[in-house]
C-alpha cells in the first residue's frame, strides 16, 4: 500500500491510501496501531511529509562508493548521527539554505528512509524487517561547512537545520518491497542527474542496521532510519556542485516515486 498525509481544504492533516490512477481513498486509525481505508474519496489540497517522526537516526558513510570518493575508510561499525523531528520538510515545500547560522556548503543526499512500525529493542538481524512498516525517500541535506567545521566535531549541528530531512511522496508498506538493498536511488539536480547507483552498495544493510540501532536502545513506532546515501554528493566533485536559491532537488527511488523540493534561502 502506499501511504500519504495531507491537508484538507479544511486545514486538517489526514492520511490516505494512494490509489494507482492517482486518486486516494481516506484512512481512519493509527498507522502504528489499528487502522482502515475507508470508501471516502481523499480531498487532497496539499501533500506532507508521510509522518512525523517519533526520532530521526541516521546512518554516515555506508556506500562503499561514496566512503571511496571522501577517502574515508570503510567503517567497521555503522556511523550514527542524528537529526531532529523539526528538521522534517513535506515534499514540494523549500529547503531553507541557513542564513542566520550561515552556511555556504550546503549539500544534497538521497537516501532510503526506514520507518519503524511496531516499539523493538534488542531485534536480531534475521527478524529485523518484521519490525518495519514501510519506506520512503529522503534527502539528507547537510550543511558541510557547519558539519566538518564548525559543529565541535559533531556532524547533528550541520544535518540538522530546518527543513534539512524532506520526506516523501509517500510511505510505500513493506509488503511492496520485500528486498530494501535491491532498489535504484536517485539524485536529479534542476534535471542533472547526479547521483544514480543502487542500494545494493550500502556496508550495512537494512536489517543490520536495525540490530545495531535497537541494541540495548528502544526503538519507537514512527521512529526514522536514514541508511546513507551512494556517490555523487556535491562536495566531492570538482569543482563542487552545492545548493544554491534557485535550485530544484529531486530523489527518485524505485518503487516509491519521486520527492522534489526547490530551494530559497532562509528569510531573515
Amino acid at each position: 500500500m502506499r501511504i500519504i498525509r495531507y491537508e484538507d481544504v479544511a486545514g486538517q492533516s489526514k492520511l490516505a491510501a494512494e490509489r494507482p490512477d492517482g486518486s486516494a481513498l481516506e484512512i481512519e486509525g493509527d498507522l502504528f496501531g489499528a487502522y482502515f481505508v475507508t470508501d471516502r474519496k481523499a480531498d487532497v489540497r496539499k501533500r506532507l511529509a508521510p509522518l512525523t517522526p517519533t526520532a530521526i537516526m541516521c546512518i554516515g558513510l555506508n556506500y562503499r562508493r561514496h566512503a571511496a570518493e571522501g577517502n574515508a575508510p570503510i567503517p567497521k561499525w555503522p556511523v550514527l548521527f542524528m537529526k531532529s523531528p523539526g528538521a522534517t520538510q513535506n515534499p514540494g515545500d523549500p529547503i531553507y539554505l541557513p542564513r542566520h547560522l550561515k552556511s555556504d556548503e550546503v549539500d544534497y543526499e538521497c537516501e532510503l528512509a526506514v520507518v519503524i512500525g511496531k516499539r523493538c529493542k534488542n531485534v536480531l538481524r534475521e527478524q529485523a524487517l518484521e519490525y518495519v512498516f514501510g519506506y520512503t525517500c529522503a534527502n539528507d541535506v547537510s550543511a558541510r561547512d557547519w558539519q566538518k567545521q564548525y559543529g565541535g566535531s559533531q556532524w547533528c549541528r550541520g544535518k540538522t537545520f530546518d527543513t534539512f530531512c524532506p520526506l516523501g511522496p509517500a510511505l510505500v508498506t513493506k509488503d511492496e518491497i520485500p528486498d530494501p538493498n535491491a532498489l535504484q536511488i536517485k539524485t536529479v539536480l534542476n534535471g542533472e542527474v547526479m547521483q544514480d547507483w543502487s542500494t545494493n552498495d550500502m556496508i550495512f544493510d537494512v536489517p543490520t542496521l536495525i540490530e545495531f540501532l535497537s541494541g540495548s536502545t528502544t526503538l519507537l513506532p514512527g521512529t526514522v532510519i536514514l541508511t546513507g546515501t551512494p556517490h555523487g554528493v556535491g562536495i566531492a566533485r570538482n569543482p563542487p556542485v552545492l545548493l544554491k536559491g534557485g535550485d530544484e532537488i529531486t530523489i527518485e527511488i524505485e518503487r516509491i516515486g519521486t520527492l522534489t523540493n526547490p530551494v530559497k534561502d532562509e528569510p531573515l
